[in-house]
């Protein structure tokens, strides 16, 4: 399917958005938005993807 991940659009094999993580490459603390919704941590493994949607990762940063 195809899903625009953080601007760029992707063609994925995930069905789940913990499965789109692991599958991109993400690991440690991120946040999450699926179509301008946040999605916490607890409910990425039951979050199905579509086609066409609009997800967001975004890691935290240190320094200043």
């Amino acid at each position: 399917m195809k899903i625009v991940l953080n601007g760029e659009l992707h063609r994925v094999r995930a069905k789940t958005l913990a499965d789109l993580l692991q599958e991109r490459g993400f690991s440690g603390r991120v946040a999450t938005a699926v179509n301008e919704e946040f999605v916490p941590s607890s409910l990425r493994t039951s979050h199905k993807l579509s086609d066409g949607d609009r997800v967001e990762v975004v890691a935290p940063m240190q320094g200043g």
